[in-house]
């Protein structure tokens, strides 16, 4: 591993811990030439994931995209990263778990729409104007409405 601040490959190890359910290492590094710390993750290599895109162009799956999307749309939002680190972790997992070595991008959209409809109803509506290339008010409104719809027909945990 190079050293972040000085580029130097020498370092030592000074914590290890399994992190993610065991999936990913998390290890503290300390740069034997500068002194400063830095976090690294290993993960175990997976076979390689092909995301087909509306235009037919192919790409290598990129989980940090993923997390951008939804970074974005929970912004200033009551949802923390790690919620976030996670979901993306749980829809990785599902992907990985199939058996198609190529998925399309419509596919994960909806997988990230389903999550966010879970965790923020606002970050949902955000994430689904801009996955969904709204172009009027009216498709704004079709989706609050229909969050309205799923709340009333939700039973109430708190009376």
């Amino acid at each position: 591993m190079r050293c972040p601040y000085c580029g130097v490959d020498e370092d030592h190890v000074v914590d290890s811990r399994p992190s993610q359910a065991g999936a990913v290492i998390r290890r503290r590094r300390e740069c034997l030439r500068c002194g400063k710390r830095y976090t690294t993750f290993e993960r175990y290599e997976e076979r390689p994931l092909m995301v087909v895109k509306k235009d037919g162009r192919r790409e290598p799956f990129d989980r940090s995209k993923i997390l951008q999307g939804m970074v974005v749309a929970c912004r200033k939002r009551p949802v923390s990263m790690e919620v976030l680190e996670k979901t993306v972790d749980a829809i990785e997992q599902e992907i990985q778990n199939r058996d198609e070595a190529e998925i399309s991008s419509v596919e994960i959209g909806r997988m990230v729409m389903d999550k966010l409809l879970q965790i923020d109803p606002v970050a949902y509506v955000r994430f689904a104007s801009v996955y969904e290339e709204f172009n009027d008010p009216q498709q704004f409104s079709r989706v609050v409405q229909m969050l309205t719809r799923q709340q009333k027909r939700a039973p109430r945990a708190e009376q």
